[in-house]
């Protein structure tokens, strides 16, 4: 899918970490591969330290401490909300919806829009295609756009493929019309004959979790233990996927902008690890110091929420005071891969927060 969206802005990002931060060297023992093996990985993956929720915590929590932190703050009115839409894989029940929950817990209108989206890695980009369309239907209204994970409920702390990596997070990003906005360029693709690269087994109508799923095994004879209730990825996969499919499409989405690569500012992706990152500069050809790299070794790969998280963490105040031409890329599961052109700058707010969960 290509298409292009005018006259539309993010106009603020806010960034919402859990308290609790764990460094890679205390958790070396919980896998079964020698700890000089396994340290390794620090070095080319860039695993540092992550950011997980507690035990008690619910997707939907760190969303509301995020939009009451702008309410409170007046950086949002209440009034001039229009939509809130919601993208998780983790959410906090079947039934509601996070958005619902979100609606309940800030007290906002009955005519505002919730609507949740269930996608993982591309998740900021189809939540800001989502927006972007709801924006058309509400003048002078405003969409806010939570990108929420709490994956490291979901992944084995015995799998040194993923546990590592995983990170919990929400982006929370509001966006809105403006006559004077430049026009952004989209670009989407899927396939989903390669869906089984990123899963989770049981824990959905095709296999409920029961007693059964939830024994821990090594299943695949490589020595990562993980039961059917956690993700499963398969990483040499997803990383040929990433190497083969997001590149073209890079220059496939540039092309439809009438750009080059020279006159955009930050590449701004998804973030896997830092390893995949330096390979695909190296195949895309742009200078490291224009991709970001460094959301896995500080907080972790927060899945959906790892763009905003990104531009927060690298640019903050910059965004506030300064305009910049930007390539967002996201990629993963499904699997999906998808790109836009967007100009980012002067927003009322760029910053990050420490929550209580």
């Amino acid at each position: 899918m290509k298409t292009v969206f005018q006259k539309k802005k993010i106009t603020g990002i806010l960034g919402v970490l859990p308290e609790t931060e764990i460094r890679f060297e205390d958790e070396i023992s919980n896998y079964t591969f020698p700890e000089k093996q396994t340290a390794r990985l620090k070095k080319i993956m860039g695993f540092e330290k992550h950011r997980l929720v507690k035990e008690t915590t619910a997707s939907s929590d760190l969303c509301v401490f995020g939009l009451n932190y702008l309410l409170d703050k007046k950086l949002i009115n209440k009034n001039d909300i229009g939509a809130i839409i919601v993208v998780t894989t983790t959410p906090d029940h079947l039934i509601p919806h996070v958005s619902n929950v979100i609606h309940g817990k800030c007290d906002l209108n009955n005519d505002v829009i919730c609507m949740d989206i269930s996608q993982g890695c591309t998740g900021f980009l189809y939540g800001l295609m989502q927006s972007f369309m709801l924006l058309e239907h509400l003048g002078t209204k405003k969409v806010v756009l939570f990108n929420v994970d709490t994956l490291s409920k979901k992944v084995s702390k015995k799998d040194r493929n993923s546990y590592p990596l995983t990170g919990d997070a929400a982006g929370v990003t509001v966006v809105e019309n403006d006559r004077s906005a430049k026009d952004i360029y989209f670009n989407m693709y899927n396939d989903g004959s390669r869906r089984e690269a990123l899963i989770i087994p049981a824990g959905g109508s095709r296999l409920p979790s029961s007693p059964e799923t939830a024994v821990v095994s090594d299943s695949d004879h490589d020595g990562n233990l993980r039961s059917l209730d956690n993700l499963k990825m398969d990483g040499s996969e997803v990383f040929t996927f990433v190497q083969t499919e997001v590149p073209p499409l890079i220059e496939e989405t540039l092309k439809f902008a009438d750009q080059d690569k020279d006159h955009i500012d930050w590449f701004l992706f998804h973030q896997p690890n830092k390893f995949m990152l330096k390979k695909l500069a190296e195949k895309l050809e742009i200078p490291y110091e224009k991709i970001p790299m460094n959301v896995v070794e500080n907080f972790g790969n927060p899945s959906g929420a790892s763009i905003p998280i990104d531009i927060v963490h690298n640019l903050g105040p910059l965004v506030v005071d300064n305009k910049y031409n930007c390539c967002l890329s996201a990629f993963g599961s499904g699997l999906t891969w998808g790109a836009m052109t967007i100009e980012l700058g002067r927003m009322n707010f760029c910053e990050m927060l420490i929550s209580d969960y």
